[in-house]
């Protein structure tokens, strides 16, 4: 099995983020009596490899030396089982997902993606949230669901 990689454009051991991820499913999965079976825990793992996100087919491309399955409908099962069990976001505009920093928490996801280096940042703003259905409920909308995600240059790219 290949160790995470040190992330690129964050200073830090990527290492301690793919082990309290894996830590969070566990309990999570214990907590609600769900299977984390081998191939969920390994796609787990691959998506937290970096802040970068990852799509199905280069998960694919990196499991068909492992013997966990590397057909596409059974990683797009382990993909949507850890979208439905809050483990990971799917960002749409690069059809691509990555891992949830509040794991199994009922949040909006809000992202910040870095045009430059390619990495993701999960922003946590409650008052955004409110402030968007606030918005939206003046216009008589009721919001049920919002994902953000705001390009950009991150800021060890500016640095650079």
């Amino acid at each position: 099995m290949k160790k995470p990689a040190k992330a690129a454009a964050h200073n830090h051991d990527h290492n301690h983020c793919v082990e309290d991820a894996l830590a969070a499913a566990e309990r999570l999965c214990a907590r609600k009596d769900l299977r984390f079976t081998p191939l969920r825990r390994r796609v787990l793992e691959l998506v937290w490899s970096s802040h970068k996100p990852v799509g199905a087919y280069a998960l694919l491309d990196q499991l068909r030396d492992e013997d966990l399955g590397s057909a596409p409908p059974t990683i797009y099962r382990a993909l949507d089982f850890l979208i439905e069990n809050g483990l990971i976001h799917r960002i749409e505009r690069m059809n691509a997902f990555i891992g949830c920093s509040h794991p199994g928490e009922a949040h909006r996801g809000f992202f910040l993606i870095c045009g430059e280096c390619g990495n993701a940042e999960e922003l946590h703003s409650d008052g955004l949230a409110d402030s968007i259905a606030a918005s939206a409920g003046r216009r008589g909308f009721a919001a049920r669901d919002m994902t953000l995600e705001v390009t950009g240059t991150c800021g060890d790219c500016r640095k650079a």
